[in-house]
């Protein structure tokens, strides 16, 4: 029976073939058409697998979005068994996401990425939202990767199979045929999904995704000479009345209506349609991919006799599968920038970090343009490898971002500063090409501030100044008095605790260089008010309920090394950090004769990952204090959690906030964090400690810790920032302290 559908489908094959002006049979051209339709698109790898199978042999692709890069890659070589292989070990919520590794950012990017929770467009003082949720930087990054083998193609008809993808042009609506150029820009261009990715610049015009105007570019692929059409169709259909449940449900069947329609017509001059059965996923449905591939499996072996036939008539023009070699390492020669206005080549040159004249790893390639996009001054960046002498030139194109100033926006409680609503304006290009000014205003149950002008000078010494106003108040013991020499003639001994007010009014000039982007070293000058005041201990006849006033001046000096992959829940790296001031004024002082003195204190942490899904984080730390240590203010005290305590307050589970206080201490900590699921973190944690007065003098913090305390804790990573609730036990007290953060610290 299959032999006689052969011998039929054979006759039937007469609708395909043409004959020269001699009246000779030629081999049919066949083209391949690929939709768009995002994750769904996946489908079109199943197929291509069956299309293989077949013999069938593909002499033209056109594709639209995830087809063009399914497409695309397809033509550059790679055979569907390794676009299989490829795209099952692709991270895709890192890509879509641009969720650039925390080791492509600055320290001071860094701290913005790890303190606000919204960042919007605030330029004339109006606000807008991003043309996408995402730059799209690491899908063409992966895409360049993908396409690396071919840096001398520009004419996209020279690939191992000939092809184009359609793109829309943002301004005028216009269909336009991609086929020369960049092809890993091309296709990123062509799936640039609107809203969820940045539009993409080529030759002067903002392209999007070509599914807008054209997402089955059946007739472009017929003018090139094609005479059988294959075509996999990934669109979404029409729905029933019951499955439009949301506005966005609506909205998308609506938008879908005009290229539906014409996919009745399309489809039925498609020679060999193949219609995978994909109506259960979204176009993120990523998570889903092996499933998806299979469909498409499943649809195409549906048309196999179609397929098969086609390939008799080829004559078996089996493709030979290229061999792909991607480079693990290339020699940078030179280093070509185009498209920059406001950041000069040094500026960029500092952020690729990017050595001429020597061997990188390709990877490090990617980690210099993701450093360089990490500092958010552009939009896009392009980079195509040119091969010179024994070596390559790197040619990058930057588009600088139009927006200057920014507006951010972050929610947090803890039960140190209680609720605190973050609102940051940030204005680069102030008074240079690559400076930056942010201001945050803190308001909620304290009223806070932060201000901070910083000149980027990269690897070389930049400048900066800070300005900060800090408050808060918190019921503490009264043992945290009894340092100061006149603690005896103070009411607080008569009771157990009192209320303590504490203002913090501090200024810095600073410049510090990086020796590479995790370790920086600095220099700068402090001036800090900061005064302690209790209503509790005022006695009735005084007008002031002042404990300490002090206005120091001192010059100060810091290193640190940072290579943790989280702040809040590292894996792996390490932390070290350092600093040192020397106090020596304090203009407050009018009681005592001031002496001068210095504080140092350091801090060194790692974390591992010995197995998934567990972390091991191991930290310790220590300060002291050389000099008079008359002045209360600026001593150690231990106790709480936070990732944001000033001056020398230090967490210590176990303990509330300041319950442990001396001029010196020394502390170790110990946690096991099992991610249960997918940003959920069970915490257990063990932490020890000695603080007291003159402990590195007298050989006290190398006895048995004197305070120590247990904590168990859950964690949640979400977008407002870390949430996190945790219980604390001190085996010396018997006493416990529950403790609840929302959001980024700042």
């Amino acid at each position: 029976m299959r032999l006689l559908t052969y011998v039929l489908l054979f006759c039937s094959l007469a609708t395909f073939s043409q004959q020269d002006s001699l009246g000779v049979k030629k081999t049919p051209k066949v083209g391949l058409v690929l939709s768009g339709g995002g994750a769904k698109g996946l489908a079109h790898i199943g197929a291509l697998k069956i299309i293989e199978e077949s013999g069938v042999h593909i002499d033209y692709i056109g594709g639209t979005s995830m087809g063009a890069i399914i497409g695309g890659l397809y033509a550059s070589g790679y055979t569907a068994t390794q676009l299989d292989s490829i795209f099952r070990e692709t991270p895709f919520d890192e890509l879509i996401q641009d969720d650039l590794p925390r080791s492509a950012k600055s320290f001071y990017e860094r701290d913005d990425a790890e303190k606000y929770a919204i960042t919007l467009p605030f330029d004339k003082f109006e606000v807008s939202l991003p043309s996408g949720l995402s730059k799209g930087q690491n899908v063409y990054n992966y895409l360049e990767r993908l396409t690396s083998h071919l840096e001398d193609v520009s004419d996209f008809s020279k690939l191992p199979i000939p092809f184009f993808c359609v793109g829309t042009d943002v301004e005028t609506g216009e269909t336009l045929i991609l086929e020369k150029g960049s092809i890993s820009k091309s296709i990123s261009a062509s799936g640039a999904i609107p809203t969820l990715f940045n539009p993409v610049l080529i030759d002067d015009r903002l392209i999007t995704d070509g599914g807008v105007t054209n997402n089955y570019p059946l007739d472009e692929l017929k003018a090139k000479g094609m005479d059988i059409i294959i075509g996999v169709d990934v669109q979404d259909s029409l729905v029933s009345r019951n499955e439009l449940k949301s506005a966005f449900e609506i909205l998308n069947q609506v938008n879908n209506f005009e290229s539906i329609y014409k996919m009745r017509d399309k489809s039925k001059r498609t020679d060999v349609y193949i219609n995978p059965d994909i109506k259960d996923f979204t176009v993120l449905s990523f998570g889903e991919g092996e499933t998806i591939v299979k469909r498409g499996e499943d649809a195409a072996m549906k048309k196999y006799d179609k397929l098969r036939l086609i390939a008799i008539k080829q004559g078996f023009k089996q493709r030979i599968p290229q061999r792909i070699g991607l480079k693990d390492s290339i020699i940078i020669k030179n280093i070509i920038i185009s498209g920059n206005r406001n950041y000069p080549r040094g500026y960029i040159k500092s952020r690729l970090k990017i050595p001429d004249e020597e061997k990188i790893a390709f990877q490090d390639l990617n980690y210099g343009i993701n450093n360089l996009s990490a500092t958010g001054n552009f939009d896009r960046i392009d980079y195509v490898l040119k091969p010179w002498e024994d070596g390559y030139n790197v040619r990058i194109n930057v588009d600088e971002s139009n927006n200057s100033t920014l507006l951010r926006l972050s929610l947090h409680y803890d039960d140190l500063y209680q609720t605190g609503i973050l609102v940051n304006i940030t204005q680069k290009r102030l008074l240079f090409g690559n400076d930056i000014a942010s201001l945050d205003m803190i308001v909620g149950d304290n009223l806070r501030y932060n201000f901070e002008y910083y000149i980027d000078k990269g690897i070389y010494w930049s400048i900066g100044a800070r300005s900060r106003i800090n408050t808060f108040n918190r019921d503490i013991n009264s043992g945290f008095l009894l340092s100061q020499s006149e603690a005896e003639d103070l009411p607080s001994l008569l009771i157990n605790e009192f209320e303590l007010d504490v203002f913090d009014f501090t200024n810095q000039i600073y410049a510090e260089t990086l020796f590479r982007k995790d370790f920086k070293i600095g220099v700068g000058l402090e001036q800090k008010y900061i005064t302690l005041e209790t209503q509790t201990v005022a006695d009735s006849d005084e007008s002031s309920p002042e404990i300490e006033t002090d206005n120091f001046t001192s010059a100060f000096g810091y290193v640190k090394l940072d290579t943790y992959d989280d702040k809040y829940f590292p894996n792996k790296g390490f932390f070290a950090e350092g600093k040192y001031n020397f106090y020596a004024f304090n203009s407050a002082d009018e009681v005592l004769e001031f002496e001068d003195f210095s504080i140092a204190k350091g801090v060194l942490g790692m974390a591992i990952n010995p197995w998934d899904p567990v972390a091991i984080r191991l930290s310790t730390e220590a300060g002291f204090r050389l000099g008079s240590n008359e002045n209360l203010a600026l001593n150690f005290a231990l106790g709480g959690y936070g990732s944001m305590m000033i001056n020398n307050y230090v967490p210590f589970y176990g303990y509330d906030f300041l319950s442990l206080q001396g001029d010196s201490y020394i502390k170790a900590l110990g946690e096991i964090d099992v991610e249960l699921f997918p940003k959920n973190h069970l915490i257990a944690s063990y932490n020890i400690a000695n603080v007291a007065n003159d402990i590195f003098e007298d050989g006290e913090w190398l006895t048995l810790p004197d305070f120590t305390g247990f904590a168990l804790g859950y964690g949640l990573e979400t977008f407002l920032g870390p949430i996190n609730i945790t219980y604390s036990y001190s085996p010396e007290t018997s006493e416990n302290e529950w403790f609840f953060s929302l959001g980024y610290w700042f």
